[in-house]
């Protein structure tokens, strides 16, 4: 008889609306008074997480909501804001979780977790090393559906400084001979791109200007921690398989309107084994969940009570090793979301004729 592994998940509003619906008051007023209302609310219990359970294990957990806009946990003072974040994960302890994951922008803020976690009596992940085994997944799955080489494909990483994107860069250097990799903080890149020489004999271009790598881009691996889309159907190379990992999207909603030839995923959405249920609607299909939420659960159902994924530089062996207790749980990856739809890969090899023809 297995225990019960308890978690709690950290979540926050991506947008006013978000907030709107928990609280109707702010439906009426204007957005500036709501997101002063917001500074001063303190974090909430959303809902109690139940029905998770493999041969191997069973958790269960809670959602804590930090109601705070990406844009304020970017733009208030970061002290402000990691007080807020330890207050929610300490409220998921006092409700019974021995590990907490940090959802969307709570991951980013100042040390990726590293402070908070220091705070903290139980340990933290962001979630990022199954996000970047899952996003990479999602990329060959499309790839195998349309035709794509990935060994002759052109390679752009947005965001490729942060723990995702470079992950991903580490891992894709291995497989592919052509890699651009974009980041404001061009001096970082430029270490990133030292260590991939080192680590693989590719040598990769650097740039803090998308724009021209994207019009020569087959595959875009996009992990910005922009509040603003950056991504516009101009943007794109005709035939162009894109891999959204930001929350919020990086590319904008009119690239699936006018670019038909473009294939736009977020990455992959995991199907979480036994019957869960989240008491609570995020937009994903029954039964599945973001990866940054399943490694939360998997380490849970492990009683793998330590920090895992947190720091500006993930270790590759725990994308890895987190692949495998994946596997060994039953989480597996269940299909694609495109601009709030969800896409099953047997929609997506069906479509995969008509995509190749639109590309030509």
């Amino acid at each position: 008889m297995f225990k019960m592994g308890k978690f709690g998940f950290i979540i926050h509003p991506l947008c006013i609306n978000d907030f709107s619906r928990k609280y109707t008051f702010a439906e009426k007023l204007p957005e500036r008074f709501v997101k002063k209302v917001m500074e001063k609310l303190p974090p909430v219990k959303v809902s109690h997480i139940t029905g998770i359970e493999s041969p191997e294990g069973k958790a269960e957990g809670v959602f804590v909501a930090v109601p705070l806009l990406p844009e304020q946990i970017l733009g208030l003072p970061a002290d402000f804001v990691e007080r807020k974040i330890i207050k929610a994960c300490r409220m998921a302890q006092e409700q019974g979780a021995k590990i907490v994951g940090l959802g969307a922008f709570t991951s980013v803020v100042g040390d990726k977790g590293v402070s908070i976690s220091q705070a903290l009596d139980i340990p933290v992940t962001t979630g990022n090393s199954y996000t970047v085994a899952t996003a990479l997944e999602a990329v060959r799955e499309a790839c195998t559906a349309v035709g794509r080489v990935l060994m002759d494909s052109e390679i752009v990483i947005i965001g490729a400084n942060g723990s995702i994107g470079s992950a991903c860069a580490k891992i894709l250097a291995r497989e592919t001979k052509y890699m651009t990799l974009v980041s404001r903080d061009i001096n970082k890149l430029e270490g990133l791109a030292c260590d991939i020489m080192q680590e693989t004999g590719l040598a990769v271009h650097t740039t803090n200007q998308p724009e021209g790598p994207l019009k020569r881009a087959d595959i875009v691996i996009t992990v910005s921690s922009s509040v603003d889309t950056i991504i516009q159907p101009e943007h794109l190379k005709r035939g162009a398989i894109v891999c959204d990992v930001a929350r919020p999207r990086d590319v904008s909603a009119q690239v699936a309107e006018k670019r038909k030839d473009v294939l736009v995923i977020e990455g992959g959405i995991v199907q979480i084994p036994g019957n869960v249920n989240f008491n609570f609607n995020f937009g994903l299909p029954p039964g599945t969940c973001y990866a940054c939420m399943a490694e939360t659960m998997i380490l849970a159902m492990e009683d793998r009570f330590a920090d895992y994924s947190i720091g500006s530089r993930l270790e590759l062996e725990k994308v890895d090793e987190i692949s495998g207790m994946a596997k060994k749980h039953g989480f597996k990856l269940a299909g694609f979301r495109s601009f709030d739809r969800f896409i099953g890969y047997k929609e997506l090899k069906e479509n995969a004729r008509k995509y190749v023809s639109q590309a030509r």
